[in-house]
This record gives C-alpha cells, sequence and structure tokens, in this order.
C-alpha cells in the first residue's frame, strides 16, 4: 500500500513538471512573439519555435542533472553544516536560473538592426543598466515609453557573464549578507552568482559562443 502511494506521489509531481515546463515554453514563446512585434522584427514564427525548443532542451538537461543534485545539496549542507533553512534561498537562486538562461537574449528589444539607424549609441553606463535591469526596460517598450539610445552589444559574450555575475554578487550581499560574515552566510550570497552564471552560460551553450 506505501509502495502504491509513493508511485502515485512521484507520477504526480511528475505530471506537475512536465505542466509547468510546457506553460514555462509557451510563455517565453508567447513573450519572444509579442516581443518580435514591437520590435518589427522579421523573425519567422517556425524559427522561434526552433530556438526556443533547443534553448528549453539544454535548460531541462543541465537543470535535471546538475541545478537540482546542486541544490539539495546546497540545502542539506545548509541545514547539517551551518544550521540555516536555505530552503526559500533555494527557489530564489532556481528562479534566479531559469531567467538568467533567457537573459541574453532580452536586451535584443534596444539593439541596433543595421549600422546606417541613427539613434544614439548608448553609453557604458547605460548598456550595464540595460543587462541588469532589463525588465524593467521590457515593461517600459510595452508600456509604449520608448527610451531614447540603441546599443550594438548582442551580450553572448564572457564578458557580459563576467559584469552579470559581479552583479549578482553585489545583490546577495544586498540580500543576505549579515555582520559578521559566517562561513555559511558567504556560500549563501555567492549561491546567486553562480546560479546566474550557470543559467547564462546554458544559453551561451546553445547559441555555440564556447
Amino acid at each position: 500500500m506505501k509502495l502504491s502511494k509513493a508511485k502515485a506521489f512521484i507520477i504526480t509531481i511528475y505530471k506537475i513538471l512536465i505542466v509547468l515546463h510546457d506553460a514555462l515554453y509557451n510563455l517565453v514563446l508567447a513573450f519572444f512573439k509579442s516581443n518580435n512585434r514591437k520590435v518589427n522584427s522579421r523573425l519567422t514564427v517556425w524559427y522561434m519555435r526552433k530556438e526556443t525548443s533547443e534553448h528549453f532542451r539544454l535548460l531541462r538537461m543541465v537543470f535535471a542533472c546538475i541545478v537540482v543534485p546542486a541544490s539539495l545539496f546546497y540545502v542539506v549542507a545548509s541545514i547539517w553544516y551551518f544550521g540555516k533553512n536555505a530552503i526559500s534561498s533555494m527557489l530564489l537562486v532556481l528562479i534566479v536560473f531559469i531567467y538568467s538562461n533567457f537573459l541574453p537574449d532580452l536586451p535584443s528589444i534596444y539593439r541596433k538592426r543595421n549600422h546606417s539607424d541613427e539613434t544614439k549609441n548608448l553609453a557604458l553606463y547605460g548598456s550595464l543598466a540595460l543587462l541588469y535591469f532589463v525588465p524593467i526596460f521590457v515593461w517600459l517598450m510595452f508600456s509604449g515609453i520608448k527610451l531614447r539610445g540603441n546599443t550594438t552589444g548582442t551580450f553572448h559574450d564572457f564578458k557580459s557573464v563576467a559584469l552579470y555575475g559581479v552583479f549578482l554578487v553585489l545583490c546577495g550581499f544586498l540580500l543576505f549578507g549579515e555582520f559578521p560574515f559566517s562561513t555559511g552566510n558567504i556560500f549563501e550570497i555567492f549561491s546567486l552568482s553562480l546560479y546566474g552564471i550557470a543559467g547564462y552560460l546554458t544559453h551561451l551553450k546553445v547559441d555555440k559562443v564556447w
């Protein structure tokens, strides 16, 4: 009886994961369709489906084989060695991992399509703001507010990965920093950056940057 209940529980969890996967896939695809219409891109629907599927395939593999085991170790180690309940921070870093996997494509809403475009280039701080706070820029775009300036960068390089990692370390200090610092606290702070970089690199792997 207990075995059948355990089997039913596993099947239920599996079905929930399938539903969440499909919902996230459709959400991402719908976003990029809307985004491409907004910026007058000529990408075809079949190409967007192909790109989304390729990214989801590797995302699913990395998530199942690396991220989930690392997260379980992260929670157990935090409780066992440091006496901290890290379940909430684990959920946060999982969200950061998934978000970071799609981040490199999001700034494309402000990318120049051709060199004849006379729109002013964004300054360095503008490009960094676009990388760090792109959800705000996306929201402004869909709200009908178009900011001045465009970027020639694609954010598909290791420099962007490093800059994003530094930003996440700062966010980690703001969210989890406690004085005096302990080993467990440092572990929690840098987990945000590690998961974010892992998600970013997963995206770049699909795009054959490395």
